[in-house]
C-alpha cells in the first residue's frame, strides 16, 4: 500500500476514532444533562408557586384531611395551578396540604385525594427532586414546601413534573444533530485528507519513501563522487544541492537553504545561476578559472529551478599559458634558426669562390650593434624575458609591427617565477599588437624597470617588475576603459574559444593581483590621443644579488 494511502486510512481512522469518542461522551451525558434541565425548570415553577402569596394563604385555608371536594375542583387555586402548567408545559403542578391531601391537580378526580408518592422529605422542609411514577406516570419531578410567615413547619407542598417521555424525545433529538455534526466534520476531513494527499503526492513527484531514500543515497554518491561541481537552485532562487567540489570551486560556504543573493557568487556566476545558459562561459573565483554552465529543470511541466555545473580550468590556463610561452620560444628559435642558415649559406658561398675579405665584412656585420634583433636587448639580462621579447619582436614583425624597447629599460638578475611572468608580458604584448596591427607607424613600446626591494639576509633582493605597453592602435573603445578587466567583455570578433572570449585582460589582472601587484590603465588613447598604455606592477619576481 502506498504512503499516502495508508495516510489517508490513518488520518480517516484518527477522525472517525476520536469523533466516536465525543460522540460518545455527549450521548452518554445527553439524557443526565437533559434530566437535570428539567428537573431545574421544575423546581423553579415549584419555587414561584410556594412563594406566591395566594397560594400559601389558599393551602392555609385548607387543612385538614375533612375538605369539601366540589369546593377544591372549583377553587382558584386548582384554576391557577392548571394554567402555570399549560404555559410552562410541565406534566402537572400539584398542590397539597399538611396533611397530603391535593388541593390543586391536573385530573380533578384526583382532587381532594391523597398524594401518591411519598411527600414526607418536603413536608419535612426539604426541597426533594426525584423520578418517579405517580398517577399520570414517570416524570422528573420537583417537591418544594409552601411555608407561612411566622411558622416553622410547611404547611403544605407544591409537586411540578415534567415528562420523562418529553426529556427521551429532546434527548434523541440532541443526540441526532451531535450526529449530524460528527459526520459533516468525518466528511470535512476526509475531503482535507484527500487533498492533503494529493499535495503530497505533487511535492513528492509521485514517490514512495523508499524511493525517495534511494534517490538521496545515489545522488549523494553520485554528487560527491564527480570531478565536476554542481550546485542546484529552485524556482525561488534558494540553494538546494551543492556538492564539496562546487562548494570549492566557487568558494561557498552557505547552508542548504541560502537564497542565491547571500551566496557571494560573483556576478559572471551568478548570471549563469540565474539565466540558463548551456554553453560553458569561463568565470574568474579567486585564484581559480572555472566553466560554468547551467539548465533549468522541470518536471510534470514545473518549473522545479536549475543546475549550475562547474568546471576548474586552472590547471589547464597554467599549462596554455606555460605551452604559449614554449610557443614563443619556439618560434624565435626557429626563426633564428632560418635566419643562421641563410646566413651560414651565404658565408659558405664567399668562402667557396676565396672571398675572404668579403666574408670576414659579412661577419662584423653580424656581429656588429645593429645585429641585435630588438634594439636595446641587451638592456635585458635575464634570459626568460630576452627569449621571450625576441620571440614577440618576430612575430610582431610577421604582423607588420615593430617592436622596440623603451630608452629607460633595464633588467638584471633573474625571474623568480618565469611564467606569471611572461604571462601578464605576453598578453598585455600581444593585444597591443593586435591592436597596432594595420595602423600607419604600427609600432608597440615596451619599457620594463626594476625597482629594488629591501635585501634578505643572504644578501638577494627581490625586486618589483614594471612594465609599460604602449601601441599605436586606436585606443581602447569603451566608455569606461576599465570595463576591459570584466569578464567576457571583448573586442575582438574571431570565432569564440570554449568558454567564451573576454577573459584574457581579467587572468591577466588576476595573475598581478594574486602575487601581490596589480595591471592598470595609464592611457586609454582614442581619438586624436593615439594607441592605448598599459602598466603592470609584478611584485617580487626578479632575484638580484645573493651569497657566493
Amino acid at each position: 500500500m502506498r504512503l499516502r494511502t495508508q495516510v489517508l486510512l490513518l488520518q480517516l481512522a484518527v477522525i472517525a476514532v476520536s469523533l466516536g469518542v465525543g460522540f460518545g461522551v455527549v450521548v452518554y451525558g445527553s439524557d443526565d444533562r437533559v434530566r437535570d434541565e428539567y428537573a431545574q425548570r421544575a423546581l423553579a415553577i415549584a419555587q414561584t408557586m410556594a412563594d406566591d402569596p395566594d397560594v400559601v394563604a389558599s393551602v392555609a385555608a385548607h387543612q385538614g384531611t375533612d375538605l369539601d371536594r366540589a369546593e377544591l375542583v372549583n377553587s382558584s387555586l386548582q384554576r391557577q395551578a392548571t394554567a402555570v402548567a399549560r404555559s410552562t408545559g410541565a406534566l402537572f403542578v400539584v398542590i397539597a396540604n399538611a396533611d397530603g391531601i391535593r388541593l390543586a391537580h391536573p385530573d380533578i378526580d384526583e382532587v381532594g385525594v391523597h398524594v401518591s408518592t411519598d411527600p414526607s422529605r418536603a413536608l419535612a422542609g426539604q426541597i426533594d427532586i426525584t423520578t418517579d411514577r405517580g398517577t399520570l406516570g414517570d416524570s422528573v419531578r420537583a417537591k418544594v414546601p409552601i411555608l407561612q410567615p411566622g411558622l416553622t413547619r410547611p404547611i403544605g407542598l407544591v409537586s411540578v413534573g415534567v415528562s420523562t417521555q418529553k426529556l427521551t424525545r429532546d434527548t434523541r433529538r440532541d443526540i441526532l444533530a451531535t450526529g449530524l455534526i460528527a459526520l459533516v466534520a468525518l466528511a470535512v476531513g476526509a475531503v482535507g485528507s484527500v487533498l492533503l494527499a494529493r499535495r503530497w503526492r505533487r511535492l513528492t513527484l509521485g514517490l514512495e519513501p523508499d524511493d525517495l531514500a534511494e534517490l538521496v543515497r545515489e545522488q549523494r554518491a553520485v554528487l560527491h563522487s564527480l570531478d565536476d561541481g554542481v550546485l542546484a537552485v529552485d524556482s525561488a532562487n534558494v540553494l538546494r544541492v551543492a556538492n564539496e567540489r562546487a562548494r570549492r570551486l566557487l568558494e561557498v560556504s552557505a547552508p542548504v537553504g541560502t537564497p542565491v543573493d547571500a551566496l557571494g557568487l560573483t556576478p559572471r556566476v551568478r548570471g549563469v545561476v540565474e539565466t540558463p545558459t548551456p554553453e560553458p562561459v569561463a568565470a574568474t573565483v579567486g585564484d581559480r578559472i572555472v566553466l560554468v554552465s547551467s539548465h533549468r529543470v522541470t518536471a510534470d511541466g514545473r518549473d522545479l529551478g536549475r543546475v549550475l555545473s562547474v568546471v576548474d580550468r586552472t590547471d589547464v590556463e597554467e599549462l596554455t599559458r606555460e605551452v604559449d610561452a614554449v610557443r614563443a620560444m619556439s618560434v624565435a628559435l626557429r626563426a633564428q634558426r632560418h635566419e643562421t642558415a641563410n646566413r651560414m649559406h651565404v658565408l659558405a658561398g664567399l668562402l667557396r669562390h676565396d672571398n675572404v675579405d668579403e666574408a670576414r665584412a659579412y661577419l662584423d656585420d653580424l656581429t656588429g650593434p645593429h645585429a641585435r634583433t630588438v634594439d636595446g636587448i641587451e638592456n635585458v639580462d635575464e634570459p626568460h624575458l630576452q627569449a621571450f621579447l625576441e620571440a614577440k619582436a618576430s612575430h610582431a614583425r610577421e604582423r607588420g609591427v615593430t617592436l622596440r624597447l623603451g630608452p629607460q629599460t633595464w633588467v638584471a638578475g633573474a625571474l623568480t617565477d618565469a611564467v606569471t611572468v611572461t604571462a601578464v608580458v605576453g598578453n598585455l604584448v600581444d593585444n597591443a599588437i593586435d591592436a597596432a596591427a594595420g595602423s600607419a607607424d604600427a609600432e608597440v613600446e615596451v619599457e620594463l624597470l626594476t625597482d629594488p626591494g629591501p635585501t634578505a639576509d643572504d644578501g638577494t633582493t627581490h625586486s618589483t617588475l614594471l612594465v609599460t605597453v604602449a601601441d599605436s592602435g586606436p585606443g581602447i573603445a569603451f566608455d569606461d576603459p576599465a570595463e576591459i578587466f570584466t569578464e567576457g567583455v571583448t573586442t575582438k570578433t574571431d570565432p569564440a574559444v570554449p568558454g567564451g572570449r573576454g577573459m584574457g585582460m581579467s587572468i591577466v589582472r588576476q595573475l598581478a593581483r594574486r602575487i601581490g601587484g596589480d595591471v592598470t590603465i595609464a592611457e586609454p588613447g582614442g581619438t586624436g590621443r593615439g594607441g592605448a598604455v598599459f602598466v603592470a606592477r609584478l611584485p617580487g619576481v626578479i632575484e638580484e644579488g645573493g651569497q657566493s
